[in-house]
């Protein structure tokens, strides 16, 4: 017959073993919500995004009222336009290496100050969009350095970022695959470990086969980040997006995505340059209800072409009667 006290004693020896694993226990589930592709919780869920006050839609609307007044039908569609929250684009020729991470740095402690979360692009990769209307980048020894540069301004700083916007889309096409992936990874490495909410590009739903997508961007390392984003820069309607990045989800072990509705709201004609009468998509929001969809966002500010092509500007370019008709055919 054991006393009391052995009892007692050996009571207090398992509470003292079990302390340890319920702490690891803890622990390992503590860890595990931050594993960004492992989230069960909407990153974005209380986050509202930043509107840059310097954009190109902003600048066009402080122009339209000063040339047709402030009540003008001109200026009060671009003013609404320039009110919504859309995505600064980070490329090299704007944001050089010297400069990208004060800049960066300044921008995100704008929105932060406003309460707001800034969404950046970067699209700075060698040789970007296959020499095509938006031919760039920097050479391959240069990219890791100006991902770097974003990088370390987001160490402490919360952002959004979309990764790179056809580059692994078009790799088959350019025939870079390899290339392309190691780039593309190399810049997830380099973000992973930052407080940015990290999206790669996943071209659209009449693009690439779902399955194919998510072989490259499993091989690019997207279970280190967030999630993708699909339709960046295009005209697909949402529905088909959904669909497409439901599937592109379930190959990439649950990856969240975004979807850019900026010019999706009448769909697309099969035309991805300066299509004509495209209108403006739902506006940004996060998303609570759709499966793995964090948001709908911005991602192509409105107005700004996509190259020389019906009858468009340079891409990137300000095309001010392009960004009016998208607005009344919004019903605007």
């Amino acid at each position: 017959m054991h006393s009391s006290g052995s009892r007692t004693g050996l009571v207090l020896g398992i509470i003292a073993l079990a302390v340890p694993v319920l702490a690891l226990g803890t622990f390992v589930s503590a860890f595990a919500l931050q594993v960004p592709g492992g989230q069960t919780v909407n990153p974005l869920a209380t986050t509202s995004f930043y509107v840059n006050p310097s954009s190109s839609a902003a600048q066009a609307a402080a122009d339209a009222a000063e040339r047709f007044g402030a009540t003008s039908a001109e200026a009060t569609a671009l003013g609404r336009l320039a009110a919504q929250p859309a995505a600064i684009w980070l490329t090299p020729e704007k944001y050089p290496l010297d400069t990208v991470g004060e800049e960066v740095a300044t921008i995100t402690d704008a929105a932060i100050k406003d309460g707001k979360t800034a969404v950046f692009v970067l699209y700075g990769i060698p040789n970007r969009d296959c020499g095509n209307f938006s031919a760039g980048g920097l050479s391959v020894l240069e990219y890791p350095g100006w991902v770097q540069a974003i990088a370390t301004s987001l160490t402490l700083r919360e952002a959004v970022v979309i990764l790179e916007p056809d580059a692994l889309s078009l790799a088959t096409q350019c025939n870079n695959v390899e290339e392309r992936v190691h780039e593309v990874h190399t810049a997830v490495d380099l973000l992973a470990p930052t407080r940015a909410t990290v999206y790669l590009d996943a071209g659209h739903s009449e693009w690439i086969a779902p399955s194919a997508m998510a072989g490259l961007l499993n091989r690019s390392g997207i279970a280190s980040v967030r999630g993708f984003a699909t339709n960046v820069s295009n005209y697909m309607d949402s529905v088909a997006e959904h669909a497409y990045a439901q599937q592109v989800s379930d190959l990439t072990n649950g990856a969240h995505y975004v979807i850019d509705t900026s010019r999706n709201g009448a769909g697309s004609n099969g035309e991805w340059c300066n299509p004509p009468g495209r209108a403006l998509g739902v506006l940004p929001s996060v998303v609570s209800n759709q499966g793995a969809q964090d948001a709908n966002l911005w991602i192509k500010q409105p107005g700004e072409s996509d190259g020389t092509c019906n009858g468009g500007p340079t891409a990137g370019d300000w095309w001010n009667a392009q960004a009016l008709a998208l607005t009344k055919a919004a019903g605007w």
